[in-house]
């Protein structure tokens, strides 16, 4: 496992394939946890790509947010995402929000 990022609320690490976020993602470190992730993407040269947010404590929309940014640079890199794997509460601000879709299992950005 390799840390990208880590603050004393939040970090990004890499295991293997997978983006993994731990922690309380706030506006505070949404940014830096996005762009860290878009560099790592756009070095890495990998054709798949999972995301696991199933360590984020709390439903957030910046969580949402930075998976949209992910999601942006997959499609404009031309990776394909695997899985998103979000935890129990932002599962819940997913579907009240109707983005079930990105819950799937299989999804191509």
């Amino acid at each position: 496992m390799t840390s990208l990022l880590s603050r004393s609320e939040v970090s990004l690490t890499i295991q293997g394939d997978a983006l993994m976020v731990a922690g309380d993602l706030t506006m505070n470190v949404a940014t830096e946890v996005a762009a860290a992730g878009v560099k790592w993407l756009r070095s890495a040269k990998c054709l798949e790509v999972c995301f696991d947010f199933e360590q984020v404590s709390k439903a957030s929309s910046v969580a949402i947010s930075v998976l949209f940014e992910w999601l942006r640079a997959c499609q404009a890199l031309q990776i394909t995402v695997r899985s998103i794997v979000l935890s129990a509460p932002l599962k819940r601000l997913a579907s009240l929000a109707e983005l079930d879709a990105l819950t799937s299992s299989s999804v191509s950005a």
